[in-house]
Order: C-alpha cells, then sequence, then structure tokens
C-alpha cells in the first residue's frame, strides 16, 4: 500500500511540475525551477512521514488486537472468569480478599472464600470441598492462607501463616505432610505470600515481611534463596507507584533453572540465576507509558512472553500486562468494573500449551 501512494505522489509531483507553477517574473527561471522542485519534494516526503507514522501505529494496535486472554480473578467482593471479549462466564461472591486462584482440571475453581478457607466450588455455584486452617502445635493466634496449590493424587498444598508450615492435605481434611518454614519477622499477615511445589518435590516461598524468597526441600531445610534490594532506589512508604521496598510477592522456577521473581512493592519482575544474579528484568518506569505497582502473579506462557500483575498502580495504569523477552508490551488488561484496585492474583486462561505459574 505505501509503495502505491509513493507512485501517485511521485506522478502528482511531475504532473505538477510539467504543467508550472504562478510564481512572480521577476525570479529566474532557474531559480523558479529549483524551487519547485524542493518544494515538491517537500510535500511528497511530509505526506510519506505522515502516512508511515499511521501504517505503524494501525501495525501495533492490529498485532494487539490479536493478542487476548481469558481472565480469572477475585476482587471487589467477588470472584470472575471473563472470556476473551470481557464476558462474564463464571462469577461468585465472597467477602475475602485473595492472593491465589486457580481454575481445576475438572472444570470449579478453587479460591479463598475466607482468610484461612480454600474452597472449590463448581460452575454451577456448588462448594462440593472446603479446608480450613487452624492453629497448631503452640501457637494459638490467627491464620492466614495466601498461597495454595493442586497436586497431582488430588492433594492440595496449603501455606499457613502464622503456623508457619506448608502442609498438604488430601479431600478427607487429612494432612499428608507438613514442611516447617524458616520466618525472620513472623506476622500472621506477611510470613509468606506466593508459595509453589516444584516438580523437584522441593517448595518455592515468597516471604513478604522477610523480603526474602527460599527454597525448601520436603523436610523444611532452606536449600537456596535469593534476598530482595532496593535495586539502587531509595525505600518510601506507599502502597501505589509511590511506594518503593523489599515485599516480594511471587516466583516461578523456569526451565533454564532461574527463577522469575514478581517483587511486590519493589516495583520490578527480576529473573536472577542459581548465583543470585540478576539476569533479566523490568524496572518500575520502563515500559512505555506504565507504571509499575505492587508486581503480583505470574505467568510464564508456552511462546516465552510472561503476564505479571500490577496491583494498587491505580486506573491510569493497567492491572495485567503481558511482554516479551525484549520487553515489547503486547498485551494489558484494565478492567475496574468487574475488578479493581486490589487485583493482587490472577489466572490467565484459554492459553494453548502449558503455562508456568
Amino acid at each position: 500500500m505505501q509503495k502505491i501512494f509513493m507512485r501517485h505522489a511521485i506522478f502528482l509531483m511531475f504532473n505538477c511540475y510539467s504543467k508550472g507553477i504562478s510564481i512572480p517574473t521577476s525570479i529566474s527561471p532557474k531559480v523558479i525551477q529549483v524551487r519547485n522542485i524542493a518544494f515538491l519534494f517537500t510535500i511528497v516526503l511530509t505526506m510519506q512521514v505522515l502516512f508511515t507514522s499511521k501504517t505503524h501505529a494501525e501495525e501495533r494496535n492490529a498485532e494487539e488486537k490479536k493478542v487476548n486472554h481469558q481472565v480469572l480473578g477475585q476482587d471487589k467482593g467477588h470472584v470472575v472468569h471473563l472470556d476473551e471479549n470481557g464476558g462474564i462466564l463464571f462469577q461468585f461472591k465472597v467477602k475475602a480478599q485473595s492472593h491465589d486462584i486457580w481454575k481445576l482440571a475438572n472444570g470449579n475453581y478453587l479460591f479463598l472464600t475466607a482468610p484461612a478457607t480454600i474452597s472449590e466450588v463448581s460452575p454451577k455455584h456448588e462448594v462440593v470441598w472446603s479446608y480450613s486452617s487452624k492453629p497448631a502445635g503452640d501457637y494459638t493466634g490467627k491464620i492466614e492462607v495466601h498461597a495454595f496449590q493442586p497436586l497431582e493424587n488430588d492433594l492440595f498444598m496449603i501455606a499457613e501463616t502464622g503456623n508457619k508450615r506448608i502442609i498438604e492435605v488430601d479431600r478427607t481434611g487429612k494432612i499428608q505432610k507438613i514442611v516447617p518454614l524458616t520466618v525472620d519477622n513472623p506476622h500472621p499477615h506477611t510470613d509468606t505470600r506466593m508459595a509453589r511445589k516444584l516438580a523437584s518435590g522441593n517448595y518455592l516461598v515468597c516471604h513478604e515481611a522477610d523480603g526474602i524468597l527460599r527454597e525448601y526441600d520436603a523436610t523444611g531445610k532452606v536449600v537456596w534463596s535469593y534476598k530482595m534490594e532496593l535495586g539502587g532506589r531509595p525505600e518510601t512508604p506507599g502502597h501505589g507507584v509511590e511506594g518503593h521496598g523489599t515485599k516480594l510477592f511471587g516466583a516461578v522456577r523456569l526451565p533454564n533453572g532461574n527463577t522469575l521473581i514478581a517483587g511486590g512493592n519493589n516495583n520490578r519482575v527480576l529473573e536472577v540465576n542459581p548465583q543470585g544474579e540478576i539476569v533479566w528484568s523490568i524496572n518500575h518506569d520502563e515500559l512505555p507509558n506504565i507504571k509499575l505497582a505492587w508486581v503480583t502473579t505470574l505467568h510464564v506462557l508456552p511462546n516465552g512472553n510472561i503476564i505479571f500483575g500490577n496491583c494498587h498502580a491505580g486506573p491510569e495504569n493497567p492491572q495485567l500486562i503481558e511482554v516479551t523477552k525484549d520487553k515489547k508490551v503486547v498485551w494489558t488488561f484494565s478492567d475496574f468494573k468487574n475488578f479493581g484496585n486490589s487485583l493482587a492474583t490472577a489466572q490467565i486462561l484459554g492459553v494453548k500449551g502449558d503455562v508456568i505459574r
């Protein structure tokens, strides 16, 4: 299309030149000729720049429109599953604010229905299973659950704050495994955030108040850790884009052995190698026209793209962002009707292939 435009523009230029342009007779013919050619070339080049800019903008918009996802999230007093066009596929009222959520292979949904209770709910809104964590041992204080995960053999992993442990329970409610956790700054709200059982059998656990990501073996021994740092910026108060600290939220282990970290109020996404070196990152103001606040839920797609949550960033910023490894934004999600400024957890659905989350 651009080639066709240029052919017409050049034809127009020479056609106008051949017919002449009205100018003062006091100017010499040679000067007239040069000025005519320069004038016409200026018109053509200006039109080409405008056309090219429009074409590139249209190409970017078309590319972004090709990418769309289903979103399952929990905020504003309900769980909502949206299709690719924003239509509601499932909705369930719940007062709890969750930091984890799943759609199970059987079609049911797994989410928090109370601060220490996870529930499996069918698409028909039937609660088919639930488990409530309670104080254990000598601990008598408050319990919160911020991470849970469906496992093989109909087991569920649950990270319990207060109790400072991970448990695996079956559908009868029997605890099959207990993994004690190391917590330097114990508090029932901030002992843990996201936790995942790895293919190796180890557990990757984010300790928010400690600002440390720890990997545990099945006995509770710490076999690897990464301590968050401020990245050259001063620590600042606040829950939105103005705040900066080391309260990390999430992490997943990548196939190459590195670890992808959602920095929480660190306002960054980091990829670190086993030696603890940062090999890739997205900083708080690195993406065009986007500011990162509390970086939360993580997805690594089969094509290598990364989706992460941008919680507490305000309506002027997207709640979910998909980027390529060269940091090109290919999809954003903003829905402040069904969700609000506290969309801390989401699951991207409808993606073909295995998603790491």
